[in-house]
């Protein structure tokens, strides 16, 4: 079954990608010229002896784990970051020095991110910004001819997702998505235990965050920082008056940026979700109730949060649980997923550990527990690169744009406040109230960052 999997999704990306190999023209994103974009074929890929010379986007979380996690590999997969770009100069600074103490030697910075694009001497890049830039930063790194790595949520909402597909085929670039549990050797190993029928048929998956999340206040309106250019940090999105709540990392909880946390941490679980219960379309079904019930302060998205997607043909039905604060565990998992089957359940907790319980007396079946090491996803990410196969991909665009969806739809369901019809071939809702909804599908994009219609 694995092996024909396999071969099903390597057909559909070699078809996919026929007529994707042609020159075209791209933007300089700087200059407003147009440059000829290399025609990019799997002959000219990169060999062992070339190093893959990565920019990192984004410096204040997840792109410190971006640089050590790359650097980590630096003589495995003879890679190296080249560069780190931020639009506050006084985070570039600050991880340039940490950068040089820990491996004696200089990283070029970039404030304006648009710069290294236009580098030719950069392969690759890893996008560890807002989730509001993920889309637009992808598209134009795939028209400069560069691959990309970029976090989970893959996009700030449904329609982004598409141009990013297109954009990756366009231009054969080899586009990861931050989903490392798919490069987990034990979660791998869980899903085909799922996969041969362990638990008998899967028919119900359970994604839960359960986060301390504090109470964040309102800091209220402030000067920009000196070090910050906060129009570009701001990019597509609205131009707000700044906040020291939405920089470097509340943006979460806001809309016009974040995707709440069911868009964060949850996209991992959402990610297993549609792997483990064997799905690889959006439902047709779905239904949000949560609010704020916790704290006064500005955020803007849920703090309880339970979603339903429901898959009638299929007969299958994930339920995805966010609750922050004080809280139980589920079978002993806080963050992480539930299968139940027809003979059984398996609980997969974090990045490494799964568990399974048998028959109506929970008796134990196979399990196992060890960390996860995360940098297999960026081995894989550059052995795709290398080869030029988007086929050998364990986290492809595809899978992101699927997994944020799912995120995205509950949100939709969450702020509309009642349950939704969806047709997952089309991806457009459908039904009583549809168009109020299918304009929460994309957003309106701030000049002039613009995620073009055509890629």
């Amino acid at each position: 079954m694995e092996k024909d999997k396999k071969n099903s999704r390597r057909s559909f990306i070699k078809n996919a990608a026929t007529g994707a190999l042609f020159a075209t023209v791209a933007p300089n994103l700087l200059e407003g010229k147009t440059v000829e974009a290399p025609t990019i074929l799997p002959a000219g890929a990169k060999g062992a002896n070339d190093r893959i010379r990565v920019a990192v986007l984004g410096m204040n979380g997840r792109g410190k784990s971006h640089v050590s996690e790359i650097m980590g590999l630096s003589d495995k997969a003879n890679v190296e970051v080249a560069v780190m770009c931020d639009p506050d100069m006084d985070i570039l600074r600050e991880r340039a020095k940490e950068f040089k103490d820990k491996y004696g030697k200089e990283v070029a910075i970039e404030q304006d991110f648009r710069k290294t694009y236009d580098d030719k001497t950069i392969d690759a890049v890893a996008l560890a910004t807002p989730n509001h830039w993920h889309a637009l930063q992808t598209v134009w790194a795939c028209q400069a001819g560069k691959d990309v790595y970029v976090e989970k949520p893959a996009t700030h909402n449904i329609y982004e997702g598409k141009k990013m597909i297109e954009a990756a085929y366009k231009y054969n670039r080899i586009v990861q998505n931050g989903v490392q549990l798919r490069s987990s050797v034990a979660i791998r190993e869980a899903v085909k235990h799922l996969e041969e029928g362990l638990i008998g048929r899967v028919y119900m998956a359970r994604g839960l965050v359960f986060r301390w999340r504090p109470d964040i206040g309102d800091k209220g309106i402030s000067q920009v920082p000196s070090g910050l250019d906060y129009d570009l940090w701001t990019g597509p999105a609205p131009l707000r008056p700044f906040s020291r709540n939405l920089v470097h990392y509340n943006w979460h909880w806001h809309w016009d940026y974040g995707n709440g946390d069911v868009g964060n941490q949850g996209i991992h679980e959402t990610d297993l979700c549609m792997w483990g219960l064997g799905v690889d379309s959006l439902p047709e079904q779905i239904t949000s109730m949560g609010g704020k019930f916790l704290w006064d302060d500005c955020k803007e998205v849920p703090e309880i949060l339970t979603s339903v997607y429901h898959y009638p043909k299929e007969k299958k039905i994930i339920q995805f649980e966010v609750r922050n604060w004080c809280t139980n565990q589920e079978d002993g998992a806080g963050v992480g997923n539930i299968f139940y089957g027809e003979k059984g359940y398996m609980v997969i907790k974090g990045y490494g550990t799964y568990e399974t319980y048998l028959g109506r007396d929970r008796e134990p079946g196979p399990s196992r527990s060890e960390e996860g090491e995360l940098t297999l996803h960026f081995q894989n990410w550059f052995d795709a690169i290398r080869a030029r196969d988007m086929s050998i991909q364990n986290g492809p665009v595809q899978t992101g744009h699927l997994s944020s969806s799912l995120a995205h739809l509950g949100n939709i369901s969450y702020r509309l406040g009642r349950q939704l019809e969806f047709d997952p071939v089309a991806e457009r809702f459908i039904g009583e109230g549809e168009n109020e909804a299918n304009a929460m599908l994309s957003r309106n994009y701030r000049a002039p960052y613009i995620l073009p219609e055509v890629v």
